[in-house]
């Protein structure tokens, strides 16, 4: 009896194991084992009753919403008349439906920019043809009746009529590299107002209007460029390269903006008389229904005050129809999620202290406001002007996220089903839209839904991805908040390695962004720290570690209150809740509270770094990737959007990574690419620098010709690799 007893509590104290299959490698992280695939690259075509997208064969494809079926194909390479290509990398509609602009060799410049050589396709007669043989071109646009096509090179704008085969004419012509662009944002505002082109007709095509960045006052950085490999650079196989651009920190002098019209017919340019600070930004233009009117958003440089203008661009006149004055920085999505009509703006603010969503006509009187109770309108789909139908995305609990539609009456109805996150692409009518939906647990669903919500077919549900997850034993993302000293409940996601024994005691990875306004710990497939249904954090699970994620102060989904209050002072209540975390996380029995470490990327690396040196030393190894280390490095619109000049704000900018060297605690990693165009290595040589002069002992690892993102060739396995083995050296696992 003594003997069986003694058997049972051994099998008891084993950890519980499974069955099911193996572990996640790293080679599955790197390779996209876990990627889901969205149906999400669709573009709605002017009939409201269709799409189009790339088919498996590279073909532009049109389907219907209603049945999810292949109507036609709008473009095929190998059926094509005229010039030919091999392949295309992406299209743009024209507005008529009949023509197609396809991109071809593209090169990406930053983020969102890049050049392509564009061709102009008729699917009607399946002629393609160049749309220049002046050399690449960047953001084509259309005009609204499909003749003429405008774009962008070398900083200049040029004007195709296709009516006169394709002739070719120059608006612009003092367009400088480093000095003057047009037509396109600089860099600053291309990041951090996310948009690449600063060009449109008007409604009857007989203008132009562009934005031009006189940038000759702002100062120069140069990043410095090797030989390298995958891609080679063989021109800098002796000497380095270097590449400089334009790039304006904090307290520095920005480009200076202005609006301007060009007149086809007489080739005559204007300047517009859009108010704008000399220092301050044009944040959007929209062409409207009208051709006497163009709309122009502005921003001071404070970005507290957005003004919208409706401007007349052949007498010049602006008239300010909005004016949105809120405490300590308008939201980035009052201006990337405004919806123009015919006959209505519809846009987003804080005002009140959630983001809700607003109705104006076009002369800026206030009609409606869509205000759902203690909660922050997420995305903005559209407004139906015939039936009054507002329809948009919010965030009933910080977590999720759900689709819906207030009607004329007011009333307000959910469309989406499911729990967790629902997002939607509507049809130019909408009539129809894609709901692709996801949680934790589930890769992308895909359908295909009437307005009212009602499923009519499944276009994607991720069925491969779903049985080759059933080979794996992955770990459960486990919800969990808990409140700290200060009072302040806190959300965040738990993940334990398979076979989890609450008797053992376990090291802890704490992994963060941390940034104004995101959310790591939201009910979706993407949440974790690589994405991919947190497949790199499975793998640190399968080699004994638990994995932590908590969205502290500052995160967004929470109202404006709990969003902003990290203004003037980035950094400093974000340390203190990864810290009070991690304190939380010493308390569980099943914690090693002196094996808990922190990692993160861009500003989850400051966070990181900041978190290392609170002066509660709770965190024994920490991994910063491309840190901003002091925030008079960063570039001007993102840090003063938070914490105004260095001028202004000096108390502000002093408390960072660098004058908290002396106090940091752990072992610690930093990586940084020396091609980072957007957090410059700058950030990572000075702190070293001051970890040398504190005689603080760290690692760090430049990567050659590298990005923000530090990928090519097999530089992310290597980053991942060494993230993994500083952690399982520093806090154990295995």
């Amino acid at each position: 009896m003594k003997t069986l007893t003694l058997i049972i509590m051994l099998i008891m104290s084993l950890p519980m194991t499974s069955n099911a299959g193996k572990q996640v490698s790293l080679d599955d992280v790197v390779n996209g084992t876990f990627r889901a695939k969205r149906h999400a690259s669709v573009t709605p075509l002017p009939d409201g009753e269709s799409y189009a997208c790339y088919d498996n064969e590279g073909r532009i494809v049109a389907y219907s919403y209603k049945t999810g079926k292949q109507t036609r194909v709008l473009f095929d390479p190998a059926t094509c008349m005229g010039e030919s290509i091999k392949s295309s990398d992406s299209f743009i509609m024209s507005p008529d439906g009949e023509k197609i602009l396809i991109a071809t060799n593209t090169k990406y410049i930053y983020r969102r920019s890049f050049t392509a050589e564009w061709y102009i396709y008729n699917t009607i007669s399946r002629q393609l043809s160049r749309l220049s043989d002046g050399g690449p071109q960047q953001s084509p646009v259309w005009s609204p009746d499909a003749t003429q096509v405008a774009f962008v090179r070398e900083n200049n704008i040029y004007l195709v009529k296709l009516l006169y085969d394709n002739a070719e004419s120059q608006v612009t012509k003092d367009g400088r590299r480093n000095e003057i662009i047009n037509g396109i944002p600089d860099w600053v505002n291309e990041e951090e107002l996310s948009w690449a082109t600063a060009l449109c007709f008007t409604a009857d095509g007989s203008q132009i209007c562009w934005i031009k960045y006189d940038e000759k006052d702002v100062e120069t950085y140069t990043l410095q460029t090797f030989k390298g490999m995958k891609p080679e650079k063989p021109e800098n196989a002796d000497y380095p390269g270097e590449y400089s651009y334009k790039y304006p920190k904090a307290g520095h002098a920005n480009s200076r903006v202005s609006a301007w019209s060009y007149d086809i017919k007489s080739r005559k340019s204007v300047r517009l008389d859009v108010p704008v600070d000399a220092d301050g930004y044009i944040c959007r233009m929209f062409p409207t229904k009208d051709a006497s009117r163009v709309l122009f958003m502005t921003l001071n440089r404070h970005q507290d005050n957005m003004r919208i203008y409706d401007v007349n661009p052949r007498s010049t006149i602006a008239r300010m129809i909005i004016s949105e004055e809120v405490d300590k920085y308008v939201i980035e999505a009052a201006y990337d999620n405004i919806h123009i009509t015919a006959n209505n703006i519809l846009m987003l603010s804080d005002r009140d202290g959630y983001r809700h969503l607003y109705l104006y006509n076009m002369n800026g009187i206030l009609k409606r406001s869509v205000c759902p109770a203690s909660t922050d309108i997420t995305a903005v789909y559209g407004y139906d002007e015939k039936t009054g139908d507002i329809f948009y995305q919010a965030a009933p609990t910080p977590m999720t996220r759900h689709i819906f539609v207030q009607h004329a009456n007011g009333k307000t109805q959910r469309l989406s089903q499911r729990e967790g996150v629902n997002d939607a692409r509507f049809s130019t009518s909408l009539q129809y839209y894609f709901n692709t939906w996801s949680d934790r647990n589930t890769p992308y669903v895909c359908t295909s839904n009437s307005r009212d919500g009602k499923v009519i077919s499944t276009l994607e549900d991720n069925k491969d991805l779903r049985e080759r997850l059933a080979a794996y034993d992955i770990p459960e993302r486990e919800l969990f908040s808990f409140t700290t000293s200060e009072g302040v409940k806190l959300n965040g996601y738990m993940m334990k390695p398979i076979g989890f024994n609450p008797s053992n005691r376990y090291p802890v990875i704490m992994h963060q962004y941390s940034g104004p306004a995101s959310q790591q710990v939201i009910d979706s497939w993407r949440m974790g720290s690589c994405g991919e249904g947190a497949a790199y954090d499975a793998y640190l699970c399968s080699r004994g570690f638990i994995v932590v994620v908590i969205d502290g102060r500052g995160t967004g989904g929470r109202g404006a209150e709990f969003e902003k209050c990290t203004y003037l002072n980035l950094g400093v209540l974000e340390s203190k809740d990864q810290v009070e975390t991690a304190l939380w996380l010493g308390s569980q029995p099943y914690v090693d509270k002196e094996h808990i470490g922190i990692w993160g990327w861009s500003y989850g690396g400051f966070n990181t770094l900041m978190s290392m040196s609170e002066g509660r030393n709770v965190f024994y190894a920490g991994v910063a990737v491309a840190p901003p280390t002091c925030w008079k490095y960063y570039d001007s619109i993102y840090t003063e959007r938070f914490m105004r000049t260095p001028q202004e704000n000096p108390d502000g900018y002093s408390e960072c990574p660098i004058a908290r060297a002396e106090k940091l605690h752990g072992k610690l990693l930093i990586c940084h690419g020396l091609a980072d165009d957007n957090v410059h290595p700058q950030n990572t040589f000075e702190y070293s620098e001051a970890l040398v002069q504190a005689d603080k002992d760290f690692r760090e690892l430049i990567y050659t010709n590298r990005n923000h993102s530090i990928y090519g060739g097999n530089t992310r396995r290597h980053l991942l690799r060494q993230v993994t083995d500083h952690f399982v050296d520093a806090l154990g696992g295995k």
